[in-house]
């Protein structure tokens, strides 16, 4: 059995014997339940035998005090007395404002029937009256219990779910964190290798535009490592015009887009202040264009526009390409989502992370139309 066959087989378990426990929980609650409701009858009926006698003892015989007590005792059971030579209702434990007219009380002595059963009042073999008795306020309460309790495990197990998937999201966090970091610094070690060969190739007579090329290889190098650097961290933010570093980001890529890929951007003329961290934001355009790109499956057109709007700045990009089914919109965003077949479904999540957790911006999905196109909306707040 392998480890995955497992974890499914122990959470089957864990699933059976909670179940078990929680019926086995339920009965005891119904035993218990029952007992009382047996109770309650034995009291009622001892409490009508001591009516019973108060009543057959006549008016001027000597009332036997212990049916008295009895009957002043029970002061917690609610129940309704129905005479039936003259078919007129008396109460006992029941408020006035329950019961107001002749049609509520009838209707109060069907609940009281569907409770219990009535007991008869004789005298001398002849039926005077019927006892309709509802259950106690201890029993309404224990009537409930179980689904309270039910509840209550219920939201204790949402709870502790919610608290394992925040850690297990964390320690994946921590993760990938640490991967991002060790790769930055695997690759610091070749790329310093190669700055010195750079120089040295310079020196020699080395046509000078390969030597740019590789410069600014090197120089995209540096950059993705210094991404790389900062995941996990706090990033650095800093006071920077949004239409600039959208601008440069936007003449990087196009620049090495492919030519069957049409890209524009449309800005104010004027600048926009935001708190930026440049590198971490120009990756997260990054991801976006290349998202766009492979919607449009490399033959298309993606439009990006910023616009000024009180105290957010929205930058939008738009592309031809398939589109996202819109029951999608959210799950995009997830680390591993993705439509494609290769690829690890880490852009979009970076994006989101890089605008709403390092920026505390929003991304999101603005529309999308399948086979039309797709837009993307991110927003920023702006400073003075």
């Amino acid at each position: 059995m392998n480890l995955f066959s497992e974890r499914r087989f122990t959470r089957w378990i864990i699933l059976v014997v909670s179940v078990v426990l929680i019926g086995l929980f339920i009965w005891n609650i119904s035993i218990f339940f029952d007992r009382i409701k047996k109770e309650e009858r034995k009291k009622m009926e001892i409490w009508v035998e001591a009516y019973s006698n108060i009543i057959n003892s006549g008016l001027d015989s000597n009332v036997d005090p212990l049916s008295l007590t009895v009957i002043e005792r029970n002061t917690s059971t609610p129940m309704i007395e129905f005479y039936v030579e003259n078919e007129t209702y008396k109460t006992r434990n029941i408020s006035n404002h329950e019961v107001e007219t002749k049609a509520e009380i009838r209707d109060l002595v069907e609940t009281f029937k569907s409770q219990n059963p009535p007991i008869n009042v004789t005298q001398d073999g002849k039926l005077l009256s019927k006892i309709y008795y509802g259950n106690s306020e201890v029993l309404q309460k224990l009537k409930y219990l179980p689904a309270v309790i039910i509840i209550a495990i219920v939201l204790f197990i949402l709870i502790m779910y919610y608290f394992y998937i925040t850690s297990k999201s964390n320690e994946q966090s921590k993760l990938w964190a640490g991967m991002a970091k060790e790769t930055a610094h695997q690759i610091g070690t070749p790329l310093s290798s190669l700055v010195g060969w750079t120089e040295l190739l310079k020196t020699t007579s080395v046509q000078k535009s390969y030597i740019t090329e590789m410069e600014k290889d090197i120089q995209r190098l540096e950059t993705i490592t210094e991404r790389f650097s900062k995941i996990g961290s706090a990033p650095t933010l800093q006071k920077m015009d949004f239409v600039e570093i959208t601008k440069e980001s936007f003449d990087y890529f196009n620049a090495r887009s492919s030519k069957l890929v049409e890209l524009s951007l449309k800005t104010p003329d004027k600048e926009i202040p935001v708190e930026l961290n440049a590198q971490l934001f120009s990756w997260c355009i990054e991801n976006l264009v290349k998202n766009a790109t492979d919607a449009t499956r490399g033959r298309g057109k993606i439009d990006l526009e910023i616009k000024d709007k009180q105290k957010y700045v929205y930058l939008y990009v738009s592309d031809t390409g398939k589109g996202i089914p819109k029951n999608k919109y959210k799950r995009i965003f997830k680390p591993g989502y993705t439509s494609k077949k290769r690829g690890w479904g880490l852009g979009l999540s970076l994006a989101k992370r890089i605008i709403e957790e390092y920026h505390e911006g929003r991304i999101k999905v603005l529309k999308s139309e399948l086979g039309k196109g797709t837009t993307f909306e991110i927003r920023l707040r702006k400073v003075n």
